[in-house]
């Protein structure tokens, strides 16, 4: 099956996440939304995405099958996909999961008129809003276990180790010492040459992923992923990292999620919980206010390389943009838009021209190259944005 992952409505609602991707590249669980699809089909994903992102996410010219981007996975939903006929659309209360056509992208049922509609009547995880990530990252983390370790033999750990129960998964290259891992609440996964550093507690559901680093003395609460190439210490809980990251110290970081590229400095706090313990509100880019989320436990939504000082302080609700700077004592506000430098006591514009300088230092510490594609990427976000600085 050759499948391309379409952009819906999402793409907005999950602002600012999104600004720097396609729906189908956000991870979840274990892996990204894509890379779910691309594990059941065997072949690689295109997307249909964003003119300005088309070029690091190119679609699928040969694709025969265009599924929603912002749905995950599972045996039921693929194999009803993989059934689907030419000029059919699987539809649940009138949601466009899937569709089977030779040319042309539609991303809403007003364009769906001429196909026949075949209707699902299963469950599936789909992700809507920012929250939607942390809120489902148990389930998927779960799932995504089962995907990866089905029919494969775990490599050993150290006895030095202590491990609670026998649902843990250790790929080649991984080295861990003087840790507790609790597999009773869940699974843990650690990834490809990962480490875990000694006097660690780590209870599932946790996933590592290749080439990061758990420091010393790190406690993670589980229903926690860690993407590829990042370092993590102090306190974490049900949060998401993307990768290429680093919450390298003392601090806290729960009910979040952190893009890639982003650094987090010593002693950095974020609240979850309003101290009157209402309902959490998050800056909705599209509605340009406050969106209630239905959450009592709701912290920190962090975009693509931001970077933030020592001691920052995050507020419940938080919601940080593209190429953020943040410093300074106190809180900053819950919405802090893209390219902002600055803290609580004023912003002020991060221009291109130092964004790309730091991002250069960023990327040649981690060996990828910050190449012209992302350069544009970043332009583009950095107009596109241009309206939501509030400062």
């Amino acid at each position: 099956m050759k499948i391309n992952l379409f952009d819906d409505h999402s793409a907005l609602s999950l602002r600012p996440l999104t600004f720097t991707r396609p729906v189908a590249d956000l991870r979840l669980g274990i892996l990204t939304i894509a890379e779910k699809w691309e594990k059941y089909s065997a072949n690689q994903t295109g997307f249909c995405t964003a003119g300005y992102l088309s070029a690091k996410y190119p679609v699928r010219r040969d694709a025969d099958i265009f599924v929603n981007g912002s749905v995950c996975p599972d045996q039921n939903l693929f194999a009803a996909v993989s059934d689907l006929q030419e000029g059919e659309v699987l539809l649940q209360d009138n949601f466009i999961i899937a569709y089977k056509i030779n040319g042309g992208v539609i991303h809403d049922l007003s364009q769906a008129s001429g196909l026949r509609p075949v209707n699902y009547k299963g469950t599936f995880t789909r992700i809507r809003f920012p929250e939607d990530i942390f809120r489902n990252n148990d389930l998927q983390l779960r799932a995504d276990f089962s995907l990866l370790t089905e029919g494969r033999t775990s490599g050993k750990l150290s006895t030095t180790n202590v491990v609670l129960g026998d649902e843990i998964f250790v790929e080649e290259g991984v080295t861990a010492e003087c840790t507790t891992f609790n597999t009773l609440t869940g699974p843990v996964y650690l990834g490809r040459n990962s480490q875990v550093w000694e006097g660690s507690h780590i209870r599932g559901s946790f996933a590592l992923g290749e080439n990061s680093r758990v420091k010393m003395g790190t406690k993670i609460y589980g229903q926690t992923t860690i993407g590829p190439f990042s370092t993590v210490g102090g306190e974490i809980n049900n949060a998401v990292i993307w990768g290429y990251s680093s919450k390298g110290h003392e601090g806290y970081l729960g009910n979040s999620v952190m893009g890639q590229w982003c650094n987090i400095g010593a002693d950095t706090n974020n609240s979850n919980l309003k101290n009157n313990y209402a309902e959490v509100k998050l800056w909705d880019y599209e509605r340009q206010e406050f969106r209630k989320t239905g959450l009592q436990f709701c912290g920190l939504i962090m975009a693509d390389h931001v970077k933030c000082g020592i001691n920052t302080m995050f507020n419940t609700g938080t919601v940080v943009g593209v190429s953020a700077n943040v410093f300074g004592a106190g809180y900053p506000k819950n919405f802090i838009p893209d390219f902002a430098w600055g803290g609580p006591q004023g912003f002020e514009v991060y221009s291109l021209e130092k964004m790309f300088e730091t991002a250069e230092k960023v990327f040649e510490r981690k060996n990828v190259q910050f190449n012209q594609i992302e350069k544009d990427i970043l332009a583009s976000i950095f107009e596109i944005t241009s309206n939501y600085r509030y400062f």
